[in-house]
């Protein structure tokens, strides 16, 4: 199949081309760098050993759409551009309405302008807000806290009002947990603008000396040692649970949504402990006070992945640990370096 990968020299969105050329799919990338660098194309090509197809584009920018619609039949879309910094969301909620909603608008229109119906949609658990219970499955209440959680779900909501309006239309929802780790080859990784908004890029560059130290907000929560549980995911599993999905749509119809996650949460300090052991270096913390809307515990239940994708997780919290340190390692400043 021909394959439209939108974002796709970001970080989930480079390791799914990954697995696309290496299933045997041919790939035409658009990106406009607003969260990546030029020189993850050579990466790319390098670690796929084969070529793909780029264009430099935005998807809020119809006529770069359709010209790409134009010169390329696609059998498919996976849809990962979009800004995703949940406390950027706060400050400027108009941006992530503008890249999240308005972009996936335009682009849903050039899908049906040119007769193209299957539709991957990189969502967030950030969707199920401060969920009550977990492990969180798909039917949970959705109740997105922030500006960056609300516009996933309102694609969620728009991709739901369209295949009920428009059988034809075959749309796989993915709520991502929390992606860390790196290509095994060392050659891709997180390479976050400015100050990582997240904790393993963070730990990574206090690793590598680019940061002083962790903030660990919260030491005072009802969990094993205190501090926050999330689960942390291998970024190529996720990135292999698209291609499952991929699979999963030519044989279903409508909006079908899944987890993807392992199923298991790691304390901030567990973290911290795992990427100590991985590179070999002490990663130096100090515990801040809580952050606003920070939950306790959130953790995926992945049984309907497991049972409708033939998906599940496969590395544990070390080789991520291993593989975003074999990245960031030999890439201290990232792609600029």
């Amino acid at each position: 199949m021909q394959i439209l990968v939108t974002g796709g020299t970001g970080y989930i969105g480079s390791h799914a081309v990954i697995e696309l050329l290496a299933a045997g799919h041919d790939v035409v990338v658009v990106d406009n760098f607003s969260n990546s660098s030029h020189r993850s194309l050579a990466a790319l090509r390098n670690v796929a050993n084969r070529d793909f197809a780029f264009c430099q584009g935005d998807v809020r920018d119809a006529v770069c759409l359709d010209r790409m619609f134009e010169r390329h039949t696609f059998d498919a879309v996976m849809h990962f551009a979009g800004v995703k910094a949940v406390g950027e969301s706060v400050d400027l909620p108009m941006k992530y309405y503008d890249n999240n909603v308005n972009g996936t608008l335009r682009l849903l229109e050039c899908m049906r302008a040119h007769s193209v119906n299957t539709f991957v949609f990189s969502s967030s658990c950030t969707v199920y807000g401060e969920p009550a219970l977990v492990p969180v499955a798909e039917d949970c209440p959705t109740g997105a806290v922030n500006p960056y959680g609300r516009s996933k779900l309102t694609v969620e909501h728009i991709l739901r009002d369209l295949c009920a309006a428009e059988p034809g239309w075959r749309v796989s929802v993915l709520r991502y947990f929390n992606p860390i780790g790196a290509h095994g080859s060392g050659e891709l990784g997180e390479d976050p603008q400015g100050v990582p908004n997240n904790l393993l890029p963070y730990i990574s560059q206090v690793a590598v000396g680019r940061m002083p130290h962790v903030n660990v907000y919260g030491n005072d929560y009802p969990t094993r040692d205190g501090t926050g549980v999330r689960d942390y995911i291998h970024v190529v599993d996720l990135a292999r649970g698209h291609l499952k999905a991929l699979e999963f749509l030519q044989n279903a119809q409508g909006l079908t949504v899944h987890n993807l996650g392992t199923g298991r949460g790691h304390s901030v300090l567990e973290v911290i402990a795992a990427f100590e052991a991985a590179s070999g270096r002490p990663i130096p913390y100090q515990v801040v006070p809580r952050r606003p809307g920070d939950a306790a515990e959130v953790y995926a239940d992945p049984a309907r992945a497991r049972a409708e994708l033939g998906w599940v997780a496969r590395y544990d919290i070390d080789r991520m640990c291993a593989d975003a340190w074999r990245w960031q390692s030999t890439h201290p400043q990232g792609f600029a370096g």
